[in-house]
């Protein structure tokens, strides 16, 4: 599953070479959470998680601002918009994972991941744009 909305390109890295100032944000944003195995996307961050028992990540710049944080959800927990849609123009294609994105600003987007693409939707379940898992983007 492409964990973020801005992925592609992930390079795994250690959390030694993670600046300071983006280990304090997460340590801020996220107290009482699991150890979070670290990436690199272009100039950002990404951190993954658990909280609370869901799978989490979340995108920082190198400055320590966080950008936006994704909880993987159960696929029933979708809005009903979301599943109609999708089975209206994926037809037979089941939702793999689903999840919800919230960015800095607090804007709120779902994601279904359907046939080795994420699908994403504002909070009102309608359709925004799919991104494949290498990172390209079809509106």
């Amino acid at each position: 599953m492409v964990l973020l909305t801005s992925c592609a390109n992930a390079q795994k890295v250690d959390a030694s070479k993670v600046p300071d100032a983006v280990k304090k944000s997460f340590a801020k944003n996220f107290t009482g959470v699991s150890p979070a195995k670290w990436d690199k996307e272009g100039k950002d961050y990404e951190a993954s998680f658990k909280k609370d028992g869901h799978d989490m990540s979340a995108l920082f710049m190198i400055d320590g601002m966080l950008m936006e944080t994704e909880t993987d959800i159960a696929v029933n927990e979708l809005p009903s918009a979301i599943t109609d849609y999708v089975k209206t123009h994926y037809k037979g294609i089941a939702i793999k994972e689903a999840a919800i994105i919230i960015k800095a600003n607090g804007e709120k987007n779902y994601e279904a991941e359907v046939d080795e693409m994420d699908v994403l939707f504002d909070a009102s379940g309608k359709f925004l744009k799919e991104v494949k898992e290498e990172g390209e983007e079809k509106d």
